[in-house]
């Protein structure tokens, strides 16, 4: 079993919360607790408080800091935690992400892995604090990014380029997932059916994909985050590349695109392929596992979640 701490913008596109619930349904991993990134953190982190109550999980989950070093405003789709009522009821730290995730790389150093989903700015400021936190990384599995064809600035690394920059040039040992392999997973209708079926976990996180379909006016959506994450648990289902070195442009028009280069003495690979449909599948039965996980002591749902 590994154990992970995960690093989250949860709440604006809901493939946060989709691998929040992954990594509760996976047996092979130990979520040890969550922070928060980007925009209103606290909001962020008592909606993911509410995500592990409803998986019968009393995570701790830690805020982080809500300025991009970039100083890029922060892109707020104005839905975060709206079908989620009393969500000031809970409770999360009063700790502070950077430091937070120092102190726990320094108690177990090269015994953590930490899956960063949002913009990395936490890690940077916890860089700036403790530059020897890096060594401390068992490995570092990041959504953002892309390495296609095309030229892209990513969501993620866009919104924080300085910080991407920082994190991805600090030594760490490192997975990328980008675009172009993210884009190759869909959920639709009938997976969004066996979610929504999974418990209370279930309800609220198909309640949750429904409101982001509606923003995008589409039927389907991309679950960039639970790729990402699911490469640390599955890697059999993905192919990678050798080791190289990422650097991001920072600033101007091109702010946040990524470049890789292959190199042996580098730390970083990127996730050169998928087979999206075992991918796409393997997502939904973890999320109805964690869902299901919860009540079938009680005897209300059993099953493998097919």
């Amino acid at each position: 079993m590994r154990s992970i701490i995960l690093d989250t913008d949860i709440g604006s596109d809901v493939d946060d919360a989709m691998a929040l619930a992954q990594l509760m349904g996976s047996p092979e991993l130990d979520l040890l607790e969550v922070h928060t990134v980007y925009g209103d953190t606290r909001l962020r982190a008592q909606l993911a408080h509410r995500y592990a109550a409803l998986a019968g999980r009393d995570l701790l989950v830690v805020p982080g800091v809500a300025e991009p070093l970039s100083g890029r405003e922060v892109w707020w789709a104005g839905h975060e935690g709206t079908l989620h009522e009393d969500l000031e009821r809970e409770t999360v730290s009063a700790a502070s992400a950077p430091e937070r995730l120092i102190k726990r790389l320094r108690e177990q150093p090269g015994e953590l892995d930490v899956a960063a989903i949002g913009p990395l700015t936490n890690l940077a400021a916890a860089l700036a604090l403790e530059p020897g936190a890096a060594g401390w990384i068992r490995h570092l599995w990041v959504m953002g990014g892309a390495f296609g064809a095309e030229a892209v600035s990513e969501h993620n690394f866009k919104c924080d380029d300085a910080a991407a920059q920082m994190v991805l040039t600090a030594g760490i040992p490192t997975t990328i997932t980008g675009l172009e392999i993210t884009q190759q997973v869909t959920i639709e209708a009938s997976r969004l059916e066996r979610i929504r079926a999974a418990g209370a976990l279930g309800a609220a996180l198909g309640a949750d994909i429904e409101q982001w379909w509606a923003y995008w006016s589409e039927t389907w959506n991309v679950p960039h985050d639970p790729v990402a994450v699911l490469a640390l648990s599955r890697p059999e289902l993905f192919r990678f590349s050798a080791a190289g070195r990422v650097t991001i442009a920072v600033g101007g028009d091109n702010a946040g695109l990524s470049t890789f280069v292959p190199d042996p003495q580098g730390t970083v690979r990127v996730v050169t392929g998928v087979d999206a449909e075992q991918v796409a599948e393997e997502i939904t039965a973890r999320i109805v596992a964690a869902g299901r996980a919860y009540l079938a002591p009680h005897g209300e749902i059993d099953g493998d979640g097919s």
